[in-house]
């Protein structure tokens, strides 16, 4: 179907990588937990168009490009390990008072979501590579239209990423609820979720 070799065993690969943890599933999340429903589906929606435009990245051969320039695939790499460490640290840093509400109202803010999701997801130079090395194991190269291969398994990765992202956006507003007027479980949350992130940059600045 549509060129694919090996639909099944591409999908259960597709569902174990998204299930693994990481700045996008944590993101949305969190922001669902701290900021509502709302905002939370706006984040998905960031790391949905961003890892769209990753996809097409290495469909149209920027792995390639990445690899023999060295240079410009660090440069990359330690911009997005310091973004996410501005992320951690932030959350390291925030306080669940009234005044923080009134002083950062963008942070609830539906469209800072998306932005700071998209942000996240393109950072990602990694997915880049892996994208690029991934899809073609399952492609007829026999297949006279090979794009259809590439786009049916971009939607099934998309697909896959939406259902996830729904159910933990979908935990993380019933755990709003369940945080709402309980300051320290807030604040508790706002570290371990800094302390994950500065972990993810620093992990992406090390590799």
């Amino acid at each position: 179907m549509f060129g694919i070799t090996d639909i099944w065993a591409y999908l259960l690969g597709t569902v174990l990588i998204i299930l693994a943890p990481g700045p996008n599933s944590l993101f949305a999340l969190t922001t669902a937990a701290t900021r509502g429903r709302k905002a939370g589906f706006a984040a998905a929606a960031g790391i949905v168009v961003g890892d769209f435009i990753l996809m097409l990245a290495a469909v149209l051969g920027v792995a390639s490009l990445m690899k023999t320039h060295p240079v410009a695939f660090d440069a990359v790499r330690y911009l997005g390990a310091g973004y996410l460490l501005w992320i951690g640290i932030k959350a390291l840093l925030a306080r669940n008072t009234p005044s923080t509400s009134q002083t950062e109202p963008s942070r609830g803010n539906p469209a800072h979501a998306f932005r700071s999701a998209l942000g996240i997801s393109l950072i990602n130079v990694k997915a880049i590579l892996f994208f690029m090395a991934f899809f073609p194991q399952f492609v007829d190269p026999n297949y006279p239209q090979v794009w259809h291969s590439f786009a049916a398994l971009g939607l099934i990765v998309q697909l896959v990423s939406i259902s996830y992202l729904t159910t933990l956006i979908l935990a993380g507003s019933a755990l709003s609820r369940r945080l709402a007027g309980v300051s320290w479980l807030k604040t508790l949350l706002n570290k371990l979720i800094g302390t994950l992130f500065v972990s993810f940059g620093l992990r992406l600045a090390l590799d």
